[in-house]
């Protein structure tokens, strides 16, 4: 595991901490900190695995070495440009739709209190 797997997966894992957080808050600003820290973290763990299999490549068959580098940047490159679109998507979503947020929490609510207290019908 190189270091790009374990601080990918740690961003990913507190993005969905965040996440939860704000869906527990009903805070915007968590929901979407927090989306963005898992589509971050998951890009940079999987950019960390890419790195990881290359690396064992490269052992393998050193004549490849450069091809393979070149590709992974490539790679690399456009899986970060993607999760940078898709984690301003998130952020223009939410922002774009504070009403469907808002009922969304609502429901959201009122299925844990009904989850929790329940009607006991006798």
């Amino acid at each position: 595991m190189n270091e790009d797997e374990l601080k990918g997966g740690v961003r990913y894992t507190v993005g969905k901490v965040e996440k939860t957080i704000g869906d527990t808050v009903e805070s915007r600003d968590w929901q979407v900190d927090g989306v963005v820290d898992q589509v971050a973290g998951g890009v940079q763990h999987g950019y960390g695995r890419v790195r990881s299999i290359v690396e064992d490549a490269v052992d393998a068959a050193p004549e490849l070495a450069e091809v393979a580098r070149d590709h992974v940047k490539a790679s690399a490159a456009r899986v970060a440009d993607a999760a940078k679109h898709g984690g301003k998507v998130a952020i223009d979503t939410v922002r774009d739709t504070p009403v469907l947020w808002g009922i969304a929490a609502a429901m959201g609510g009122y299925a844990l209190a009904w989850l929790v207290h329940g009607r006991h019908d006798k």
